[in-house]
């Protein structure tokens, strides 16, 4: 097995191929329970089974790091808007940019309002085996729900559904209200075997500006990191 770290090369095609996250994850974070092969397979299954539209191959939706490193084979990419969910960040992790000690914090998607970002078309003769991947990275452990949801392009025109990772409100990982200060200080502090947390927070925003998308929690966020970061002179 080799010893090169996530962080080393970063999140790769080659690492989920290779079950290099799962790994990672369960030895940093022996405490976590991640899903086996077979609960990975049936929650992928399950949600093919209800695939609302069938055709050419299906979109998945992108808020978060799947913007601007989506590790996956994609034949089309729009900027699209999912009705009815919200980006927050919602996901405390311990294992991935944080650890148990200082744990970091993700996106995720919350019910209620509407959220920015951009869907990614897999083709259909390749929907195993990149979904299998999407899977591998999103599906280590139960912070999210996979479930399809409707999606519009920026004209408000409808394009059907995408596969959205939603978060779990039951998983043990999620971690709402959290007091301003605290989130602020997990985003500019913490770090773990992907990287810094603040990495993922000034990824995604500076991601959302290229696609001409200011999303306002993200830009007052990303302000109060830097400066943190800068008066406890964290290098980044």
């Amino acid at each position: 097995m080799s010893s090169t770290s996530p962080q080393d090369q970063g999140l790769t095609r080659e690492l989920l191929l290779a079950g290099g996250l799962r790994e990672h994850i369960q030895r940093t974070s022996p405490e976590m329970r991640v899903l086996t092969d077979e609960e990975r397979a049936e929650s992928l299954a399950a949600l093919l089974a209800d695939r609302p539209e069938h055709g050419d191959g299906v979109w998945v939706f992108a808020y978060g790091s799947l913007m601007w490193n989506p590790a996956i084979h994609i034949c089309d990419r729009r900027l699209a808007r999912a009705v009815g969910w919200r980006r927050d960040f919602c996901l405390a992790t311990r294992g991935g940019r944080g650890t148990a000690e200082n744990p970091g914090m993700m996106l995720g998607l919350e019910p209620g309002g509407e959220c920015h970002g951009a869907v990614l078309r897999v083709a259909e003769a390749d929907i195993a085996l990149e979904l299998d991947l999407l899977w591998r990275r999103e599906m280590v452990a139960s912070g999210y729900i996979p479930r399809w949801v409707p999606v519009q392009d920026e004209q408000g025109n409808d394009l059907g559904h995408a596969i959205a990772f939603t978060i779990n409100p039951d998983g043990p990982s999620y971690c709402t209200n959290l007091p301003e200060a605290e989130l602020v200080h997990r985003l500019a502090t913490a770090t773990g075997p992907l990287g810094r947390a603040s990495e993922y927070l000034f990824r995604t925003r500076d991601g959302l500006r290229q696609m001409g998308i200011i999303d306002p929690m993200l830009e007052q966020l990303g302000e109060a990191v830097a400066e943190l970061q800068r008066e406890l002179k964290i290098l980044t």
